[in-house]
């Protein structure tokens, strides 16, 4: 090889070296569920259980419009169904959402043999939002949809004692 051709295929080379560290690290979502929140924390049959998550928004803008599943020991929750959460969760700071309450047992689900109760909560959809005045209301509308979803957290309780 003439020592012309070397130099820009020892540049390119060097390149793709100190490029392939860069591309090889997944792009976080601008929206992230950073925890799950269940109260009572050892829930016994029969509890209701109170849900939260905390989404953290690393974007720019405003994001609303949350589509969630939740899943109990791998069964989905059917509350969760064609529904969105209007909360809007600003640029910077956590935004505590309250979720559906749910059973820690039901006739469909019985307290499982192990005494744990895996939650998993995936944010499947949410929207990037932008907020107007028109005739002295405040509007939201849709900007597009936030890329990098869905996300899921999960989170395993440990089954308590059934309540006298």
């Amino acid at each position: 090889m003439s020592p012309i051709l070397k130099r820009p295929v020892a540049f390119l080379v060097l390149l793709a070296a100190l490029a392939a560290p860069i591309l090889a690290q997944e792009k976080k979502p601008a929206l992230t569920l950073e925890s799950i929140q269940v109260e009572p924390a050892s829930p016994g049959p029969g509890t209701l259980c109170h849900l939260s998550v905390t989404l953290s928004n690393s974007g720019e803008r405003t994001a609303s419009a949350l589509e969630f599943v939740v899943k109990i020991n791998g069964r989905e929750l059917a509350a969760y169904k064609d529904r969105l959460y209007l909360k809007p969760v600003e640029p910077g700071a956590p935004r505590e959402i309250h979720l559906y309450n749910f059973w820690s047992t039901e006739s469909s689900r019985p307290a499982p043999a192990d005494g744990k109760l895996t939650l998993e909560v995936t944010l499947t959809r949410a929207a990037w939002m932008q907020k107007e005045t028109k005739d002295g209301a405040e509007v939201w509308s849709a900007a597009g949809q936030v890329e990098g979803l869905p996300v899921t957290k999960t989170v395993t309780l440990k089954m308590g004692k059934a309540s006298p």
